[in-house]
């Protein structure tokens, strides 16, 4: 029979006690890193979703709250008085309507001859060959590296030479050189996506390439031409430089150029902004929501290959 030494009586039992203890502390920790990681990630999502909203709303109570000031010595979160006068002002006192109605008209003129002048460019760098391809590819993107406003003045001296200076319809192909380019890229490479052999297969039944390319290229290219609708319609809608630069007369601006005439060296009247960024912001949700059903397959699609 071994006798252990009195020093070694009972250690077996401290050991397997310790043991447990550090296992109750893992399992506390395991515990709290699961509570405490979605609390974090909940807590940063609601601090974006604020970040993201507080400008917007900002907006809403500027355009609602009596007079021209963002806001009161107070800081209330919402106008003690709330008032229609800014949207009043807007409507009757200056001509907003016209200008919306500019807007709207070179915004969908530019959306429209954009999106056939880029999809026939881009049908045609994808489906044919011909010399000087490869060098016109790498020209539309070298050109993206330059911001479009070093084009304003060729693009003011063409317009002027032709007699458009001042005509919306010159604005409208003023931004159709600056978005064209982009516009053309991304659609060829969505075309690319698209096998050549429903082409031929359309050839061999008696299409003609016009035929192909209208009645089987362009309903399988919708969500491309979807994005490219709504990038041409923004190009026109929110552009300021240009249309301060080419419109002379006050019935012929658009939104950006009217509502800038607005100030002065010592009044800005930002309920009159707030209200009319309000009312301009109704015709880009209502073209989103329209075409948005096509955006998960058109803003990546076109960049596969290409």
């Amino acid at each position: 029979m071994t006798v252990q030494p009195r020093e070694l009586v009972g250690q077996p039992l401290a050991i397997g006690a310790e043991e447990r203890r550090e296992g109750l502390v893992a399992k506390g920790w395991r515990f709290v890193s699961r509570a405490a990681v979605p609390v974090v990630i909940y807590v940063f999502l609601i601090a974006m979703v604020i970040f993201a909203l507080f400008p917007a709303y900002f907006v809403v109570q500027a355009a609602f709250r009596p007079g021209q000031s963002l806001y009161t010595l107070t800081l209330s979160l919402w106008p003690s008085d709330p008032t229609l006068d800014n949207f009043t002002y807007i409507f009757t006192k200056i001509p907003f309507p016209t200008w919306l109605r500019n807007s709207l008209g070179v915004s969908v003129g530019t959306m429209v001859a954009g999106l056939i002048g880029s999809a026939t460019g881009a049908y045609a760098l994808s489906r044919f060959r011909f010399a000087g391809k490869q060098m016109t590819l790498i020209l539309l993107l070298a050109i993206q590296a330059f911001p479009s406003v070093l084009a304003l003045i060729p693009i003011y001296l063409i317009l002027k030479t032709i007699g458009l200076v001042g005509s919306p319809f010159g604005l409208v192909l003023a931004y159709m050189s600056v978005a064209l380019v982009f516009c053309t890229w991304n659609l060829k490479g969505y075309f690319d996506t698209i096998p050549r052999e429903l082409d031929e297969a359309a050839l061999i039944d008696g299409c003609t390439v016009t035929q192909a390319f209208l009645r089987i290229i362009l309903p399988l290219s919708l969500p491309a031409l979807a994005v490219t609708a709504l990038l041409m319609f923004l190009t026109a809608w929110n552009e300021w430089v240009m249309a301060s630069v080419l419109l002379l007369d006050e019935n012929t601006y658009t939104v950006p150029v009217g509502l800038w005439g607005l100030q002065n060296d010592y009044r800005v009247p930002w309920g009159y902004f707030a209200a009319a960024s309000l009312v301009v912001s109704i015709p880009v949700m209502a073209l989103f929501l329209g075409l948005q059903r096509y955006f998960r397959t058109g803003l990546t699609v076109g960049g596969v290959k290409g």
